[in-house]
C-alpha cells in the first residue's frame, strides 16, 4: 500500500470519528444541562446514548489503528513507490530535482530518505514526513522563503573577492586567474563547525543570487566573472530565478 492510499482511507475513517466525537460533546453538554435543571429522565436517556455512541467511537478508532498498523513503511520506501510519488508531485508542483534514491536535490535542499529509521532528512534537519506531497510543499515553502529573504550581492561579492584575493596568494597566482569556487567556499569557512551553519549548498545559492544580480562593483573598481569547467566535480549546479540549470565551477576578478 502506498501512503496516499492509506490517507485516504484513514480520511474516511477521519471524518467519521470527528462526526462521532461531535455527537459526544453535544450529548455531554445535554447531560450537563439537563442536570443542572433537575431533568433526570432526559439526562437518563442521553446517558444511554452516549454509552452507544462511545462504543461506536472505540470501534472507529479501532479500525483506524488497524489500518496504521498494518501499513508497511520500510516496504513502502524500499520498494522505491514513495520515490516516484516524490518526483512525480516535485512535476506537478514545479519544483526541480536531481538525483537518484536515497539522496535527491531540490536546490538549494538536499533530501535524504533514512529507509532504516523511517525518517527523512531535509538537509540536516529531520522532518518526519512519509507522503510526499507534504513533503514537497515544505521544500517549496522553505524556497520561496530564502528567495524572499535579503540578499546584499554587493557585500557577498566584496566578501568573495577577500577571498579570491587569499587563495591567489597561497596557490601564488597572479591576479585575474580562474580560481574554483569550490576553493573559495574553504577560505570563506575556514573552520569546518562552521560549514554546518553554511554549508556549500547554501554558498550555492548565494552564488545562484549573485549570478541573478546584474554585476556589482568591487572595491578597487574591479569586476568578476563566473566560468565553466570540464571537471563536473568542480562545479557548482545553480538554478536562476527563471528555473533555468547553470553549471558554474570559476571565477576571476579582474
Amino acid at each position: 500500500m502506498d501512503y496516499e492510499t492509506l490517507y485516504k482511507d484513514y480520511s474516511a475513517l477521519e471524518k467519521s470519528l470527528k462526526d462521532k466525537l461531535k455527537t459526544l460533546n453535544k450529548l455531554q453538554k445535554s447531560i450537563a444541562k439537563e442536570m443542572e435543571s433537575g431533568d433526570v429522565l432526559r439526562a437518563l436517556s442521553d446517558t444511554a446514548s452516549l454509552d452507544q455512541v462511545s462504543a461506536e467511537t472505540e470501534a472507529v478508532v479501532d479500525q483506524a489503528h488497524t489500518l496504521l498498523a498494518g501499513f508497511d513503511a520500510h516496504q513502502y520506501l524500499e520498494s522505491g513507490l514513495f520515490a516516484q510519488q516524490l518526483l512525480e508531485m516535485c512535476s506537478l508542483k514545479g519544483v526541480d530535482v536531481i538525483g537518484t534514491f536515497p539522496v535527491f536535490e531540490m536546490f538549494p535542499f538536499t533530501v535524504r530518505i533514512d529507509v532504516e529509521n523511517l525518517e527523512v532528512y531535509l538537509d540536516r534537519k529531520k522532518v518526519s514526513c512519509l507522503r510526499s506531497e507534504a513533503l514537497v510543499d515544505l521544500i517549496k515553502t522553505g524556497q520561496e522563503k530564502l528567495y524572499k529573504a535579503s540578499f546584499n550581492a554587493t557585500q557577498f561579492a566584496n566578501e568573495l573577492a577577500v577571498a579570491y584575493d587569499l587563495a591567489s596568494m597561497k596557490q601564488g597566482k597572479g591576479s585575474s586567474n580562474d580560481i574554483y569556487l569550490t576553493t573559495l567556499y574553504k577560505f570563506l569557512v575556514p573552520m569546518s563547525r562552521s560549514r554546518k551553519e553554511y554549508d556549500q549548498q547554501s554558498f550555492a545559492f548565494d552564488i545562484a543570487r549573485l549570478f541573478d544580480t546584474e554585476a556589482v562593483e568591487i572595491k578597487g573598481g574591479r569586476s568578476y566573472q563566473f566560468g565553466p569547467s570540464r571537471n563536473s566535480n568542480k562545479c557548482l549546479r545553480i538554478l536562476d530565478r527563471s528555473g533555468r540549470e547553470h553549471f558554474l565551477a570559476t571565477i576571476r576578478f579582474y
